[in-house]
C-alpha cells in the first residue's frame, strides 16, 4: 500500500510538469509569432517610397559658339555651365548668377580669355566666356513671364552670340544677372556647353 501511494504521487507530479512545459512552449511560440508579425509590419512601413518630384521644361534657349577652337574660352564656359547646372530656384526667391557661379579664379580651373573692359576694349581675364552662359540663361528667363528679371546689364559693345539688347553681362563683385521666381512652384536650371552651342533650359518642379 505504501509503494502504491508513492507511485500515484509520482505520476501526478510528472503529469503536472509536462502540462506546465507544454503551456510554456505554447507561450513561447505565441511570443515568437508576435515578434515576427511586428517585424513584418515594420518592414512594410519603412519600405514605403516617397513621391518623386516631376519636372516639366517650360523654357529653353541656345546661343552659338562661333569660335569653338578657343580652348580656354571653352574651358571657362564648361566650368560655368557645370556649376550652374541643376540649380533650384525656390518659389518666391531671387536668383543671383554671381552668387551661384562664384568668382572665376585659376584655382577653380578658369583660364584667361577675351573680355570687354568698361570702355568696350577687348582684354584678357579669367573667366572670359561666362557672359555667354549668363546671356543664354537671360533669354531663357525672358520666355517665362512669371520669372521677373530684377538686374541685368548690357555689354559695353555688341556681342556676336545674341541680338543687340538681349545680352546679360556679369562681373563678379560688379554687374550681376538676377531674376525672381514669382511662381508658386520651384524651378530648376539646366545648362551645358555642347562645344558648338551653349544650351540652357528651365524646368518646373511639381511635388
Amino acid at each position: 500500500m505504501k509503494y502504491l501511494l508513492i507511485f500515484i504521487i509520482t505520476s501526478i507530479f510528472l503529469l503536472t510538469g509536462c502540462n506546465n512545459k507544454e503551456k510554456k512552449d505554447n507561450s513561447n511560440v505565441a511570443r515568437a509569432d508576435n515578434i515576427s508579425s511586428n517585424n513584418s509590419s515594420n518592414y512594410h512601413t519603412s519600405s514605403l517610397s516617397t513621391t518623386t518630384p516631376k519636372e516639366e521644361v517650360i523654357s529653353a534657349f541656345s546661343t552659338p559658339v562661333n569660335y569653338p577652337e578657343e580652348t580656354d574660352r571653352q574651358t571657362n564656359m564648361t566650368l560655368c555651365c557645370d556649376t550652374l547646372n541643376g540649380t533650384v530656384v525656390k518659389a518666391h526667391t531671387e536668383f543671383s548668377f554671381c552668387d551661384t557661379v562664384g568668382q572665376a579664379t585659376p584655382e577653380k580651373g578658369y583660364k584667361e580669355a577675351d573680355i570687354f573692359d568698361l570702355d568696350g576694349n577687348i582684354q584678357t581675364g579669367y573667366g572670359g566666356g561666362k557672359c555667354q552662359v549668363s546671356t543664354t540663361l537671360y533669354n531663357a528667363v525672358l520666355a517665362v513671364p512669371t520669372l521677373v528679371v530684377t538686374e541685368r546689364h548690357p555689354h559695353t559693345r555688341e556681342v556676336y552670340y545674341v541680338e543687340e539688347g538681349k545680352d546679360a553681362c556679369i562681373s563678379y563683385g560688379g554687374a550681376d544677372f538676377k531674376f525672381r521666381n514669382d511662381n508658386d512652384f520651384d524651378v530648376k536650371i539646366y545648362s551645358v556647353n555642347n562645344y558648338n552651342t551653349i544650351d540652357v533650359s528651365i524646368a518646373k518642379i511639381s511635388y
